[in-house]
């Protein structure tokens, strides 16, 4: 029977995947067929897609792209890994959304800060004890290159204002807004929203505290923007920013995004 196999057409005389494996590859390999990884035997049928990978190694650009969208289903990936996507804040939200943008395979990220990584981010965002004093933009790159290699990073060590937010995101298909700063937040939506018609954008507002992570949701403010959180609780004395809202919130941009790059624009 005629099958996919890890990208490539061939012809399977292999009646389940655990025999196939046996036949080509080590069987410590990884399984994925149609799009699941498999950790038990099954049936092999004619059109199946099949990838079988190699444990332990760093497979080339062309591969980890196919590997990617048998896993992430074929219009899905083909839509991420063309797109460009601006991140403006790499914090608790910016950092970890970032990471799960990469992991999924978008193609160019570009990220701006101007901060350096400091003791007291190291309770939400997505940064180690070794990168303290680098500045975000430089750690998280080194970090998100060992994710996925393959992507295009782009990064500026700068503070967006009203006069340079349209030049730092020109080109990108989503702005994902992710500062800490209820007037920083209003002035990019607003400058993109003048200088930048069209443009989509993703926000954050209220992931502090200990609340529900029932209250954290997406809701789609205008026609191009969408707000994720609570909306109410900020950040403040008796209500700080912790991992779990913190990174609840985090994904929800983050499949916003997806769902956007995707045609998706319902929430």
């Amino acid at each position: 029977m005629k099958i996919k196999l890890n990208a490539k057409d061939y012809e399977c005389s292999c009646g389940s995947v655990y025999k196939l494996r046996k036949e080509l590859f080590d069987e410590k390999d990884l399984i994925i067929i149609n799009g699941f990884q498999v950790s038990d035997d099954c049936a092999i049928r004619e059109d199946d897609e099949l990838f079988i990978i190699p444990a332990g190694k760093m497979p080339d650009k062309a591969d980890l792209s196919e590997m990617m969208c048998a896993r992430h289903t074929p219009h899905v990936h083909e839509a991420v890994k063309k797109a460009t996507v601006g991140i403006a804040g790499l914090g608790g939200l910016g950092s970890n959304i970032a990471a799960a943008l990469a992991r999924t395979g978008v193609g160019r990220l570009v990220l701006v800060d101007f901060d350096v990584v400091e003791p007291s981010n190291l309770n939400r965002q997505s940064y180690y004890v070794s990168d303290l004093g680098l500045y975000k933009t430089d750690a998280l790159r080194q970090q998100l290159s060992r994710i996925n290699p393959y992507i295009d990073i782009i990064t500026y060590n700068e503070r967006v204002d009203g006069g340079n937010a349209a030049d730092l995101f020109r080109g990108c298909d989503i702005v994902c807004e992710a500062f800490d700063n209820a007037q920083a937040k209003a002035m990019l939506v607003n400058t993109l929203y003048e200088k930048m018609p069209g443009i989509k954008i993703v926000s954050g507002s209220g992931m502090a505290g200990l609340e529900s992570s029932n209250k954290i949701r997406t809701v789609r403010r205008m026609k191009n923007l969408y707000i994720c959180g609570d909306e109410t609780n900020e950040a403040r004395q008796g209500c700080g920013l912790m991992a779990p809202r913190v990174l609840i919130c985090a994904g929800h941009q983050a499949n916003m995004i997806l769902r956007l790059l995707t045609g998706i624009e319902d929430v």
